[in-house]
């Protein structure tokens, strides 16, 4: 089976880089919907529009000089301390907005996380000093005190920078387009598509230039250098027809993905498997970006995603034929140069595009909701077994497999055992194995046959939609090639069909309704409704005496419990972290328990809110009725907001569906 490969290893200028240009991009996409709809109203109703409409074209300029920014430095902000950062970014975004009279993005982008970050270091050096009852003033007045600061800070000394910096760039985009160089961009656009710096460059500085320009004269060239789809194309179309093995097979599938869904990372892992094929992409984009200049097309907005249908729609009326020969002429150059590069270059062998896709997650900084696709073949054989993989294995991972088993029962995969254990107990016997972001390198070494997700929560990774589906494709492969790549790698396992079912030996893995609840593990002494603690440590030993009081552990597993949230953090998604001890510490455990603290107003849990704190200590798989019940509730926002709600003890344990009946 492939395996996917970790995280980069840290260090170096081009990871620093890489992590950079990921960074920027992270405050972009989650608001491309926001540019998509801003482009719409601008397509539709300036006075060039579409439907041409005074009234509703009152909505572009406020939109794009107030909503946008405001929205990516919130992103920012947040991406760095949370809610609380991303408020604070708002306001001090609004300083390098007001006197601008360019859109103001660049600034947002420097001024969201910078406040927040600010923020983040002055609630870190009064965490856990400030009077109960203070807090609340304390955290307001700050906030507002250090948005103040930060918003003329920005204003007066930020917003000059980035004005200069705009006029200067808008002067070499200028002087390019004069002297017939803008083509001559795309050796610098492609590369840095492929080091995913694309979004950073696209809507960091093309996009706000780009507005400039529509506003003035109805178009604009900039939005297509980097959104042009007819490279991309080009490239995987060259290896549908002349690659080779997993890339050939792979390709067509991809281009549409490319072409019309606007997903161009999807390429990505096919230059970086043979990264001169990236001569390929500089030939396709500069003869696009020649065929705009020659025919003076552009668009009226950002095309994002950069789908063909997106490209159209925000196409100028009098810039249609540009633009087709545009994409055209850069599908049919890349197209040529690439399967002349394939022809000459030596055949690949093994799973390179796996190993590429797995370079291009590294690269990005995070897991690629296209990157999946390459990291199996769908005929490597049926899923019989997934494992949940965490320190101690008793907590973090037993509430993922909680969450997978009931998605894979939704989705009528029942035949997939889904089990938890700690990673000193994995052997290579698994088909997938799922872990935290922190802790793949230490459990890939010893299942190097299984495919490898990492996740950043077990609650509600995105992953596990993916994970679902490659069930599905490889469980429903023909049952000739499921039963033959089974047999292998049973085989390459040393296992054979026996190997299978020792899996459950780790861990208690029966259906749901083989975990009878353990009597007592959970009472109503160990629910408090308000909890006193104001940081993350102080939650920790909050819920650590809990079990202490109930005689369940002693004072080495409560210290225990710090070291593993050193190690990796137990906050889950959805309000909710579940600190426990490390591996080691088992054997400070006398009987399993579960202590739930509630925390109404949140406490900062690594820049995440967290509300409610369960406190675990589990031996012989006692505790694992209860983490399922909880898994279960905290999937459901609904629940959830019902816990938020409850009044008594008693409503706790009920939600949970009392757990502790025999």
């Amino acid at each position: 089976m492939a395996t996917q490969t970790e995280a980069a290893t840290r260090g170096g200028l081009r990871v620093r880089v890489q992590k950079f240009g990921t960074f920027l991009s992270g405050m972009i996409m989650p608001n491309i919907g926001a540019f998509i709809a801003w482009g719409l109203i601008t397509a539709l109703f300036i006075p060039d529009g579409f439907l041409p409409n005074e009234k509703f074209a009152l909505l572009v300029g406020p939109m794009i000089n107030y909503l946008l920014p405001l929205l990516i430095g919130f992103t920012g902000g947040k991406m760095i301390h949370g809610v609380r950062g991303g408020v604070i970014g708002a306001i001090a975004t609004m300083g390098v907005i007001v006197g601008a009279d360019i859109p103001m993005f660049i600034g947002a982008m420097i001024m969201g996380p910078l406040s927040a970050w600010v923020m983040k270091k002055l609630d870190g050096s009064w965490a856990g000093k400030i009077k109960p009852g203070f807090e609340m003033l304390i955290d307001n007045f700050s906030s507002g005190i250090v948005g103040a600061i930060m918003a003329i800070f920005g204003m007066v000394l930020v917003n000059p920078l980035v004005v200069a910096f705009s006029n200067g760039a808008g002067a070499v985009v200028q002087f390019l387009v004069n002297n017939g160089l803008l083509p001559l961009t795309s050796i610098f656009i492609e590369p840095a598509k492929v080091l995913f710096l694309n979004n950073a460059i696209n809507h960091g500085i093309l996009t706000p230039l780009g507005t400039e320009q529509a506003l003035e004269q109805g178009k604009s060239i900039l939005f297509l250098l980097e959104a042009n789809p007819g490279p991309g194309f080009g490239i995987l179309l060259a290896y549908a027809i002349f690659g080779k093995g997993m890339a050939k097979a792979s390709a067509p599938g991809a281009a549409l993905i490319q072409f019309v869904g606007g997903i161009h990372e999807i390429y990505f892992p096919y230059i970086l498997m043979k990264p001169i094929m990236i001569l390929a992409a500089i030939g396709g984009g500069m003869s696009g970006i020649f065929m705009l200049v020659l025919t003076g097309a552009g668009l009226r907005a950002p095309a994002a995603p950069g789908s063909i249908f997106a490209v159209f729609a925000m196409t100028s009326p009098d810039s249609y034929l540009g633009v087709t020969l545009s994409v055209l002429a850069a599908t049919v150059v890349s197209f040529l140069i690439g399967s002349f590069l394939l022809k000459i270059s030596k055949t690949p062998e093994g799973d390179e595009l796996g190993e590429a896709a797995a370079k291009m997650e590294a690269m990005k900084g995070k897991k690629s909701s296209v990157g999946f696709a390459f990291a199996s073949d769908a005929n490597a054989g049926p899923v019989n077994n997934v494992v949940f993989a965490c320190d101690a294995g008793m907590g973090s991972s037993a509430m993922g497999a909680s969450v997978l088993r009931n998605m894979f029962k939704k989705a009528g995969l029942t035949d997939v055992k889904v089990t938890n254990s700690a990673i000193a107990n994995l052997t290579d016997t698994y088909d997938i194995v799922v872990t935290h972001q922190d802790l793949a390198a230490r459990a890939k070494p010893v299942t190097a046959s299984a495919v490898h997700v990492a996740v950043d929560n077990f609650m509600n990774s995105p992953r596990y939609d993916e994970i679902v589906e490659l069930v599905r494709t490889r469980n429903s492969a023909p049952e000739e090639s499921v039963s033959v790549s089974a047999g292998a790698a049973s085989a390459a396992a040393g296992t054979g069909a026996a190997g299978a079912s020792t899996t459950a030996r780790h861990v208690a893995e029966p259906a749901q309704e083989d975990l009878a609840p353990g009597r007592g593990v959970l009472v109503a002494e160990s629910v408090v409704l308000t909890g006193t603690a104001a940081s993350r440590d102080a939650a920790i030993d909050e819920a650590g005496a809990l079990l202490l009081a109930r005689g369940a552990v002693n004072e080495e597993y409560v210290a225990s419990m710090h070291t593993r949230e050193a190690s990796v953090s137990t906050y889950m998604g959805n309000f909710l972290a579940i600190p426990h001890g490390t591996n080691e510490a088992k054997g400070n455990i006398a009987s399993s328990a579960v202590s739930i603290i509630r925390y109404p107003e949140g406490i900062d849990w690594n820049g995440k809110e967290v509300k409610f704190v369960v406190g675990i200590a589990g031996m012989n798989n006692e505790h694992l009725a209860i983490l399922s019940s909880i898994a279960r509730v905290f999937t459901d926002k609904t629940q959830v907001a019902r816990l938020e709600n409850a009044t008594t003890r008693e409503e706790i344990l009920d939600i949970f569906g009392k757990v502790n009946a025999s």
